[in-house]
C-alpha cells in the first residue's frame, strides 16, 4: 500500500504563520502537522509515500528526507492548485497499476484504527456524521452500507455523512483513468478537478465503496483548529519533565531542548525545541521552534518560529521571526 499526501496549499487562513512555512510543517504538540501523519502511517506499517508539493515545496522535502529516512518517498509537485483531483492526477506515474492507495490530506490528523482498511476486498471512504454537510464532499449509503452516490458540497444534502479526508483505493488503475478523464473532458466542479468526481465516476465504472467511521478527525487550517487540535493530541500523548521553579499544570508538550523557568505552564501548551520562556504564565498556547517568550501572560495564543515576545499580552498570533514588545 501507498500513502498520497497532497499538501500543496498555501495555507491562506493561517496566516502570518504561512508567510514563511508550508501549513504542514506547522508546530502542534511539539512537532509538524506532516510528522504526527507520517509517525501514524508509520505505526500502520505504511512505508510508502507519495507526496504533491507546490507552496515552499522544498522546505517538505527537506523536513521528510531528514526526519523520515526508514520510509520510501517520491514527491511531485502541482504546478497550479486545481483541485484536490488534479493533485492526485499528478501524482498518477509514482505508484504501480496494481498497487493500493490510501489518501490523506497534509492538514489532517486523524485517530482511527486502519486494520479496517487492511482487512477489506473493497475500497473505503472515511465518513463522519455532521450537522451541515453542506461544507463537504458527502455519500450517501444503501441499506448494506454500500455508497451509491458522492457529491462535493451539495447545496441540497442528500446526507449527513461528511468525507473526511480518508480514502482507500483498491484499484488504482481505474482511479488514475477516472481522474484522466475529468482532465480530458475538462469536468471541473466549483471550478476546480474534485477526487469527489472522480470517486462517483469510478461507482458508475462498477467500483464498490463502503464506508468506515472516523471519529477522530482534526482538521488543522485555521488557528483556532491548530489550537483544538494541539489539545487532542496533548490529551492523548503528553510530555514534560518536572521543574524546580515552574509549575506544571498538565496535559503539556515541553520538549527536552526548551528552556523554561520560573513560570506556570499549562493546560494545554507546546513548547517546542529551542525555545526559551521565562516569568511568564501560559496556557492553551503554541510556541513554536526557537522562540523567545518573556514575562507575558498567554492564553489560546500561537507564537511562531525564531519570535520574540516580551510584555504582557493575552491572545496573540505572530508569524516568524517577529519581535513583540510592551512599550
Amino acid at each position: 500500500m501507498r500513502a498520497v499526501i497532497p499538501v500543496a496549499g498555501v495555507g491562506t487562513r493561517l496566516r502570518p504563520f504561512t508567510y514563511s512555512l508550508p501549513k504542514v510543517l506547522l508546530n502542534v504538540a511539539g512537532k509538524p502537522i506532516l510528522g504526527h501523519i507520517l509517525d501514524a502511517l508509520i505505526e500502520q506499517n505504511i512505508n510508502k509515500a507519495t507526496i504533491i508539493t507546490g507552496y515552499m515545496g522544498e522546505l517538505v522535502k527537506d523536513f521528510v528526507l531528514k526526519k523520515y529516512s526508514s520510509m520510501e518517498f517520491s514527491f511531485v509537485e502541482q504546478h497550479e492548485r486545481l483541485g484536490l483531483g488534479h493533485a492526485i492526477w499528478t501524482g498518477r506515474n509514482t505508484y504501480q497499476k496494481d498497487e493500493p492507495l490510501f489518501i490523506i490530506l497534509g492538514d489532517t490528523i486523524f485517530d482511527v484504527d486502519l486494520s479496517v482498511i487492511r482487512n477489506s476486498n473493497n475500497s473505503l471512504i472515511g465518513v463522519k456524521t455532521v450537522d451541515d454537510p453542506r461544507r463537504f464532499g458527502v455519500v450517501l449509503t444503501d441499506e448494506q452500507g454500500k455508497i451509491i452516490k458522492l457529491i462535493e458540497k451539495p447545496e441540497t444534502p442528500i446526507s449527513n455523512l461528511a468525507i473526511v479526508g480518508l480514502y482507500y483505493i483498491k484499484n488504482s488503475e481505474l482511479i488514475s483513468n477516472c481522474l484522466q478523464e475529468l482532465i480530458d473532458k475538462d469536468i471541473r466542479t466549483r471550478g476546480e478537478y474534485q477526487l469527489t468526481d472522480a470517486l462517483q465516476l469510478m461507482l458508475e465504472k462498477c467500483e464498490t465503496f463502503e464506508t468506515f467511521p472516523v471519529d477522530g478527525w482534526y482538521d488543522c487550517g485555521k488557528p483556532e483548529t491548530l489550537l483544538s487540535t494541539n489539545r487532542f493530541l496533548l490529551d492523548k500523548k503528553p510530555q514534560y519533565e518536572a521543574m524546580e521553579d515552574t509549575i506544571i499544570i498538565p496535559p503539556v508538550y515541553i520538549s527536552k531542548n526548551a528552556t523554561v523557568k520560573r513560570s506556570v505552564i499549562g493546560p494545554y501548551t507546546s513548547i517546542a525545541d529551542g525555545a526559551e520562556v521565562k516569568d511568564s504564565v501560559i496556557r492553551n498556547s503554541i510556541i513554536s521552534y526557537n522562540s523567545c517568550v518573556y514575562s507575558s501572560l498567554l492564553d489560546e495564543s500561537i507564537i511562531g518560529n525564531d519570535a520574540d515576545v516580551k510584555g504582557n499580552f493575552h491572545k496573540l498570533n505572530v508569524g516568524d521571526s517577529s519581535q513583540i514588545s510592551e512599550a
